[in-house]
């Protein structure tokens, strides 16, 4: 997980200034570990440690983080953008809850042998991602 000085400096070095705004988003991503967090529940929770924040900054903000591939969006309904830091340990993919947005790792790929497929069909295959949707223990029983 990269700390948020780590995230500063890359923002910095991008040309990007680090505001009181987009340092309590932040915070707020980073405080909320293994959890995927829609815009909405980071607006709500920047509000508590800078009041002045607005939604459609903490949007804008979530796009930059986004494009500089500091957080990872997925849409675990089809429709709602969540997101989450992206951890630099190793290449993985994820289990998230569909209700609460909890995170699971899963630590193997099912892609590993795919690029030589597109490679040799002449296509260079530069990422990918691999994403289970369901429900975590907790929120299973609490349906």
């Amino acid at each position: 997980m990269p700390n948020k000085k780590d995230i500063i400096k890359t923002l910095k070095d991008k040309g990007y200034r680090c505001t009181n705004q987009r340092e309590a988003i932040l915070d707020v991503l980073l405080n909320n570990e293994n959890h995927f967090i829609s815009a909405e529940d980071i607006y709500i929770k920047t509000k508590k440690y800078y009041p002045k924040t607005n939604f459609s900054t903490v949007y804008r903000n979530l796009e930059v983080l986004d494009n500089l591939g500091v957080i990872h969006r997925t849409n675990t309904d089809g429709k709602k953008a969540m997101y989450e830091i992206i951890c630099e340990d190793s290449h993985h993919h994820h289990i998230i809850c569909k209700s609460c947005g909890k995170t699971e790792i899963v630590d193997f790929c099912p892609f590993l042998n795919i690029k030589e497929k597109f490679s040799n069909d002449g296509f260079k295959l530069t990422d990918h991602k691999f994403e289970l949707y369901g429900y975590c223990e907790k929120c299973n029983e609490d349906n």
